[in-house]
């Protein structure tokens, strides 16, 4: 590994501009906005082959190499809503190769210190660190590392988060100081984000004041640019709809240049610019940031109104894909969404085929769960990650994942345990949350009380305890697995003897004994209340998990479709209504009927996912850049090819195609081999291409 050398301004002149918070999700939020820009100059004499770099800074970085823009970073730690008034154990660093062709390199960096948006994490210091494995072209090598020759000047035109004043001159640069390395980054597994500019140009008079509207062609995260030739004020908001959006403010004190640090969620951008007393050129406009999709795969279909949505699916999901997947880039939320995210990873390998960001998100969840206790903010969620960790072992077949997380899967599974009463049902977790993003009788099923939450919490353990049995058998653990199995025989009689209605032939959502936990020191726990509740969200997992028995989960599924259980359900929910749909064998009959859900608020907004169906309370405004919504992308070609992963890696693959009522559809599915087609039209047989490394079976 290169050596890792970390550098800061210089403690005596900068003494109050150190240190920091670990996270702006934490009660403590110490430390003076700062940021910091760095430059070195290396000159060879002779020509430079390729270069390996390493690289990375506490919180934020902007990276240029020989005068061009590089990098941003670094790729988040992940973290939680929990445990932030601590550093996390871990950082990463960037690790690439370029091939400058000079004889010199030079580089400067802008990095920002302290935390600015949830999916951000700091060590609690200022910091920068930058190393390369430098090869000529006569053979030749040489190795660099930053140090106290590199120079460094406080840049306090950087007044504030999304506050940029020309006015408020740089100081002068002064060497650098080497710091004692708190991060000893592991590299991550992932390249560095790619970016691409949108802008527009504007021309005023001496004095004049104009609102500009920049429209984007769709709902983009990124970050605000401007550039300007003289004296010129704007107040910029970035917006996804019409609605409320986020602000930035930019002051040109002359001719200058503003890149902004702040990730916006963007489908327009809203500016009030002010001249000064001369003429200025004004540009100003969005650098879109995601993660590289170097193919796209695309399911197409005869209805028009369904292809959109897909579409919409897939560039929402593109846009949620950052250092990590995120919930969405106008919230920003850490790792703790595991809900969302599994929904996505499974997206991801439908349309983009790259699993690493995808396996980097599950490594960074065991990080959370293991230095945790096994506990995770959404306890629902925590569970989730074990199915999402099979499924990423099952479209990679990457069993060092397994392996690597296993500890994690132990410590979880073992707190779990302790949550079981006297009833063998999960009787005292800390929470009983996420369900669903609605209200009931105004209490939110985000926290939900016990006999709003006690059977999904308990459905989602015994899918866990399944997927945890598979996870053990391929790791060779099989007393592991059949002591999953037998806590999962044990939990789903508990289940379906308290918790299912006989009469009514569905599922309630918990029992109405009172929460035996205390709720003074945790405000996610609720009172229970004494109304018994029967609502789609219990029935959809039961369906989903198969708890119950394949006739009841095929009536099950008809009952909600005719909507003779109550209450509904949001985008999130219709992913696991979707997957009780098809293993149930009732594709044919009802994956479209769901689907039909998107078609107007996708018509309404293309340019982005909205969060909800409908909105959980009157006041809450959704957002347009939600790829939890987005399980259509994953869900119809599915359902259309009746895709089965027989061996991990599509080694060998199952195909059961159907056209769902469709007139024709033709799906593609990336694979590390190249990808798989199938093409339908009716009254003719499929057709499928596939890479020769990839078995396919074809079944009536």
């Amino acid at each position: 590994m290169l050596c890792e050398k970390w550098i800061w301004l210089p403690k005596e002149k900068y003494h109050d501009r150190q240190c920091c918070c670990y996270s702006d999700l934490g009660d403590d939020r110490n430390g003076i906005f700062t940021v910091a820009e760095f430059k070195k100059k290396y000159a060879y004499g002779k020509r430079i082959a390729s270069a390996k770099l390493r690289f990375s800074a506490d919180t934020a970085f902007q990276l240029y190499i020989n005068g061009e823009f590089y990098a941003t970073g670094p790729a988040s730690v992940g973290g939680d809503f929990l445990s932030n008034e601590k550093p996390r154990n871990y950082y990463y660093a960037y690790e690439t190769e370029i091939k400058p062709d000079f004889d010199t390199l030079e580089f400067f960096a802008r990095v920002r210190m302290k935390p600015d948006r949830g999916f951000e994490f700091s060590k609690g210091h200022g910091g920068f660190m930058l190393a390369a494995e430098i090869r000529f072209a006569d053979g030749t090598k040489t190795v660099i590392s930053t140090d106290s020759s590199w120079l460094v000047r406080f840049n306090g035109s950087y007044t504030a988060s999304r506050c940029f004043d020309s006015a408020v001159a740089p100081d002068e640069y002064v060497n650098a100081e080497e710091i004692f390395n708190l991060w000893h980054t592991e590299t991550a597994p992932i390249p560095v984000c790619t970016e691409n500019t949108i802008g527009t140009e504007v021309t005023l008079v001496p004095g004049e004041k104009k609102t500009v509207t920049f429209e984007l062609d769709k709902i983009y995260a990124g970050f605000v640019f401007a550039k300007a030739n003289a004296t010129v004020k704007v107040e910029i908001t970035c917006r996804e709809t019409t609605k409320d959006g986020s602000p930035e403010s930019v002051s040109f004190a002359g001719a200058g240049e503003y890149r902004g640090f702040y990730m916006h969620s963007a489908g327009e951008m809203i500016a009030e610019i002010e001249c000064g007393d001369s003429e200025c050129e004004l540009e100003f406009g969005f650098i879109t940031s995601c993660y590289p999709a170097d193919k796209e795969a695309v399911t197409y279909t005869s209805d028009a109104a369904l292809n959109q949505v897909l579409d919409t699916c897939r560039h929402t999901l593109k846009i949620c894909r950052q250092t990590l997947h995120l919930d969405s880039p106008k919230h920003c939320e850490p790792m703790a969404c595991t809900g969302d995210y599994y929904i996505e990873t499974l997206m991801t390998a439908f349309s983009f085929g790259d699993m690493r960001l995808a396996e980097f998100d599950v490594l960074r969840t065991a990080e959370l769960i293991r230095n945790n206790g096994g506990r995770m903010f959404h306890t629902t969620y925590s569970l989730i990650w074990v199915r999402m960790l099979l499924d990423v072992y099952k479209f990679t077949g990457n069993k060092k994942l397994l392996e690597k997380c296993e500890d994690a899967l132990i410590m979880l599974l073992g707190l779990f345990e302790n949550y079981i009463g006297d009833t063998k049902l999960i009787e005292t977790p800390p929470d009983f949350m996420f369900v669903d993003w609605i209200y009931i009788d105004e209490i939110s099923m985000h926290h939900p009380p016990k006999a709003l939450g006690q059977t999904c919490l308990n459905l989602y353990y015994y899918g866990a305890l399944g997927a945890a049995a598979e996870i053990y058998n391929i790791l060779g653990e099989t007393a592991m697995a059949e002591a999953c199995l037998a806590k999962r025989e044990v939990l789903q009689t508990a289940v379906n003897s308290q918790l299912f209605d006989k009469e009514k032939g569905m599922y309630f959502e918990g029992l109405n004994t009172p929460s035996e936990v205390d709720f003074s020191d945790w405000k996610w726990m609720v009172e229970n209340v004494e109304k018994r509740y029967y609502l789609k969200q219990s029935n959809i997992l039961a369906a989903y998990v198969g708890i119950c028995d394949r006739e009841t989960a095929r009536d099950l599924i008809h009952k909600i479709m005719s909507d003779e259980i109550p209450g509904d359900y949001q985008p999130y929910f219709a992913h696991y209504l979707l997957e009780a749909i098809y293993s149930n064998g009732l594709r044919d009959e009802y994956t479209l009927k769901v689907l039909e859900r998107w078609k107007a608020p996708v018509a309404e907004c293309p340019k982005g996912l909205v969060e909800g169906f409908i909105a959980p309370e009157p006041t809450y405004s959704f957002d347009h850049s939600h790829a939890w919504g987005g399980t259509p992308l994953w869900s119809l070609p599915k359902a259309l090819t009746g895709f089965e992963l027989i061996k991990p890696a599509f080694e060998e693959v199952t195909f059961s195609p159907c056209l769902l009522g469709l007139e024709q559809a033709r799906v593609e599915l990336p694979t590390p081999y190249g990808d798989i087609t199938v093409e339908m039209k009716k009254g003719k047989e499929p057709t499928i291409t596939s890479p020769d490394e990839v078995k396919i079976t074809l079944m009536n």
